[in-house]
C-alpha cells in the first residue's frame, strides 16, 4: 500500500507499506539426540525435534539414525501431529550398529518438505552390558527414501 500526502501542487513525502506474508512451518530439525549404546552392538536414541505442526496436512513424521556414508540403520515413525508440544522427544530402543561404526547421522522429516532440516551427528560408544536380546531394524527397498 502506498500513501501519498499532497500539499497544492507538491508531494512532500511518500511512506510505503510493506507486509510480511505469514509465516509457514519449516523443516523439521533435530535439536539433541541421546544415544546409550551396549556391549550387544546396539544402542537406544531418544530423540527431540523441533517443527511447527500446524495439523494432519503438515507436521514432524519421521526421524531415522543413519550411517555417516548414507546407510539407513533405523526409523522411527511419528503417528500424529505434535502441535502443542514442541520441541517433543521420541525414542527408539535396539538399533542394531554395524561393526566399526563409531558415529551416525540422526535427521527428521516432515510430510511436507521431506527432509532438509537440522541433522545430528552423534558419536557411539559401545557399553556396559546391554539386553540379552536386540532386533534388526533394516527396512526393505519399497520405504519411501527421501520424502
Amino acid at each position: 500500500m502506498r500513501i501519498i500526502w499532497k500539499t497544492g501542487r507538491f508531494a512532500f513525502f511518500t511512506i510505503t507499506l510493506l507486509v510480511s506474508p505469514p509465516a509457514l512451518p519449516d523443516e523439521a530439525d533435530v535439536v539433541s539426540v541421546d544415544a546409550i549404546c551396549h556391549s550387544d552392538s546396539t544402542c537406544d536414541f531418544n530423540v527431540t525435534v523441533q517443527h511447527a505442526d500446524d495439523g494432519w496436512d503438515h507436521f514432524a513424521n519421521r526421524w531415522e539414525v543413519r550411517t555417516v556414508d548414507g546407510k539407513r540403520l533405523a526409523i522411527r515413525e511419528l503417528a500424529h501431529p505434535h502441535v502443542k508440544e514442541q520441541p517433543f522427544t521420541r525414542s527408539l530402543e535396539n538399533v542394531r550398529i554395524p561393526d566399526g561404526v563409531t558415529e551416525v547421522i540422526v535427521r527428521a522429516r516432515d510430510s511436507v518438505h521431506g527432509y532438509g532440516g537440522k541433522e545430528v551427528t552423534v558419536q557411539l560408544r559401545m557399553r556396559g552390558s546391554g539386553p540379552t536380546k536386540s532386533r534388526d531394524l533394516d527396512y526393505p527397498a519399497d520405504v519411501e527414501d527421501d520424502r
